[in-house]
């Protein structure tokens, strides 16, 4: 069982397997990837804790081609640490040791991308990439709005995620696309404040592009919360959302982040064993496909 780590610097569990085609070494990558198996704060179905081996199991099933983006993974440099070791228990513990974590893959000239786990850890990684990047724009794709003060208790629910990351984003620039559940006060928030972004399925993701427009160049920390996609292709999550996207939605979403310079990335919430297909867990991996190629460069 992972003991909390007392000593400053983060360590990790090489488990297997690793990312399709990731190399265990960190030496002449651009990127890192790192798993945080946790969902101690889960307020509907727990199991996001298996999220990351998920999500790396998954990945020997898909092609490292990417069609869309006319790269493949094969030819890319791109490291996977393993799962880092944190506590069980209270939230708070856990995320620092992903901004510990966060911190020794940028200082190894890595961009960090994080494999989740629920919600909760966000705040942890964007705030250590934030001291590197403190004009950093955060964009998320979330079902939920993620900006309540506190939830059953603890500050650093997953469903405090995006309150959590504005307190430590100093530019506090974040754009939310497509939230379609919160509540009232929530979704005030985001519509006066104009972090909204509307999209709706099908049409392209024109409004997210002409927000970005004018912050082309700025470095943008992506956060995924998976339930963003319909329960009918991603069922495997701990708080589904009917009224979400389909695969082609978020393609048109990765056509405009690839203009853009993405120099941290997470994929949280999902929760494998409620999907005993395994559909869930796939999508999961394409999509991580997807954010690897976007950091490249």
């Amino acid at each position: 069982m992972p003991q909390q780590n007392a000593n400053t610097e983060a360590t990790f569990n090489r488990r297997s397997p690793i990312f399709m085609s990731a190399k265990v070494s960190h030496e002449n990558s651009q990127i890192g990837i790192f798993g945080v198996p946790y969902d101690g704060t889960t307020s509907f179905k727990p199991g996001t804790r298996f999220g990351p081996i998920a999500i790396c199991d998954a990945s020997i099933c898909l092609e490292s081609y990417c069609p869309q983006l006319q790269m493949d993974l094969e030819e890319l440099s791109f490291t996977d640490f393993g799962c880092l070791e944190i506590p069980y228990g209270a939230p708070e513990p856990v995320v620092k040791e992903v901004k510990k974590a966060t911190s020794k893959l940028i200082k190894l000239g890595l961009k960090p991308l994080m494999l989740g786990g629920e919600h909760s850890i966000t705040s942890g990684a964007v705030s250590a990439v934030a001291e590197y990047y403190p004009d950093l724009i955060l964009i998320q794709l979330d079902a939920h709005a993620d900006l309540r003060e506190e939830w059953l208790g603890t500050k650093h629910s997953h469903a405090c995620s995006m309150r959590r990351c504005l307190e430590v984003l100093p530019s506090k620039k974040l754009f939310q696309l497509a939230i379609r559940s919160g509540t009232k006060e929530e979704f005030k928030e985001i519509i006066t404040s104009k972090r909204y972004i509307h999209y709706r399925t099908g049409n392209g993701s024109v409004e997210l592009e002409s927000a970005l427009k004018v912050y082309k160049g700025r470095p943008l920390y992506i956060t995924i919360d998976l339930d963003w996609f319909d329960p009918s292709v991603m069922p495997g999550t701990g708080t589904p959302e009917p009224g979400g996207f389909l695969w082609n939605d978020f393609a048109a979403v990765v056509e405009i982040l690839r203009d853009h310079q993405i120099v941290a990335a997470d994929i949280v919430e999902l929760a494998p064993q409620i999907d005993p297909s395994g559909i869930s867990s796939v999508l999961a991996a394409k999509v991580t496909r997807s954010l690897i190629m976007l950091m490249h460069q």
